[in-house]
């Protein structure tokens, strides 16, 4: 799969980026009255993570081949799952209620789904 792929030409146009951009607003909402003790521990990992899904999405458009969106996508997905689980853990700790996390996790099974939708439809291409 080493074509270059038709589709738009500026990341910017797709949807999935706009939610993950959406997604990273969230968390560093969420994130803000963590416990200081956390900012270079748990908060740093979430923004890390939470940062890695639109620019996942973003680098993978901009490669030059359907192998390599993919490929991205994939981190992405897998960024998207590490989130989900420092979210939860956030609330298990006490550091924000499940009441907080709830757009933002909604959020998260919404970009799973679609980026696994686009990996799927960029994987049956000719």
């Amino acid at each position: 799969m080493s074509e270059r792929l038709s589709r738009p030409r500026d990341y910017h146009d797709l949807l999935v980026w706009k939610k993950g951009m959406e997604l990273a607003k969230q968390v560093y909402e969420i994130t803000k009255t963590f416990p200081e003790g956390e900012k270079f521990g748990l908060v740093s990992q979430m923004r890390r993570a939470a940062v890695s899904v639109p620019s996942n999405i973003a680098e993978g458009q901009a490669r030059n081949t359907t192998g390599e969106f993919i490929q991205f996508l994939s981190h992405a997905v897998g960024s998207v799952s590490e989130l989900d689980t420092q979210l939860i853990l956030s609330v298990e700790l006490g550091y924000c209620s499940q009441a907080r996390t709830e757009t933002a996790r909604s959020l998260i099974l919404e970009l799973r789904k679609m980026i696994t939708a686009l990996r799927r439809k960029l994987s049956d291409r000719p």
